[in-house]
């Protein structure tokens, strides 16, 4: 498995960093998990393909998570034709955002016939699933006051990978990371506490309890960047490679 960091940054491009983005490629399928508004932008920066990706697991509908979606679609339409599917795997109400946000921003385009088919599939925490040779396991992680967000376990050829998405510090993250190859995990604060985001502190205090045999902090926030010489744990930044 290869996982490249397509976008390390946090909503707030914080450092220059691109928004949530990671290509993983596996021998039977290549995919993104979640889809910021500068995938598009980060996979011409980096040589990469669009036409490479098979579907896309969304985390939570955030715009820094799912924005580039349209630009993708444009990009398949136009630049790149691509004729067969796409499928988009997100939490309840997927398609409902994604259609909405792709009419927001291209409203004559979005209601006209597209040269590929765009499939939902819209899952429940614990809902298991497989697509092109990948399990995904979805959890719920606290983030959003009433919509879902998701973390993932991910594993394919014999590989296991975690994703934290967007989230506050929860036992889930222990338990799911054990047995995994990598967990990218978010660390958007240093100083700052909340349910919603994850300190640089409380990942280092935590690490001890996780299983994975390596762990890389992403979406990475203003606090963690202005006290980098405090920072020891391995930090993701924007076009970096890891072979799994």
């Amino acid at each position: 498995m290869r996982v490249t960091v397509l976008g390390a940054g946090d909503a707030f491009c914080s450092g220059g960093r691109r928004h949530s983005g990671y290509l993983v490629e596996a021998p039977d399928a290549r995919f993104l998990l979640d889809c910021g508004t500068t995938t598009l932008l980060a996979l011409k920066s980096l040589g990469i393909p669009a036409d490479r990706i098979d579907f896309v697991a969304l985390s939570h509908l955030h715009g820094d998570h799912f924005g580039g979606l349209p630009f993708l679609f444009l990009e398949y339409i136009y630049e790149n034709q691509r004729s067969r599917p796409l499928t988009i795997v997100g939490p309840p109400g997927t398609e409902e955002r994604v259609r909405t946000l792709h009419a927001a921003m291209y409203r004559e385009l979005s209601q006209r016939p597209c040269c590929f088919d765009i499939r939902f599939r819209e899952l429940m925490p614990g809902q298991q699933t497989a697509l092109f040779g990948v399990q995904l396991l979805p959890f719920r992680v606290p983030h959003q006051e009433r919509d879902i967000s998701f973390g993932y376990r991910v594993e394919t050829a014999g590989r296991a990978l975690l994703y934290s998405g967007d989230c506050g510090w929860n036992e889930d993250l222990v338990r799911y990371s054990h047995g995994t190859d990598l967990f990218i995990c978010e660390c958007c604060y240093f100083q700052t506490e909340t349910s919603f985001h994850i300190s640089y502190p409380r990942i280092a205090q935590e690490q001890h309890r996780l299983g994975c045999k390596r762990l890389l902090l992403s979406h990475i926030g203003r606090e963690v960047l202005e006290r980098q010489g405090e920072v020891s744990l391995e930090c993701a930044h924007d076009g970096m490679v890891i072979e799994v």
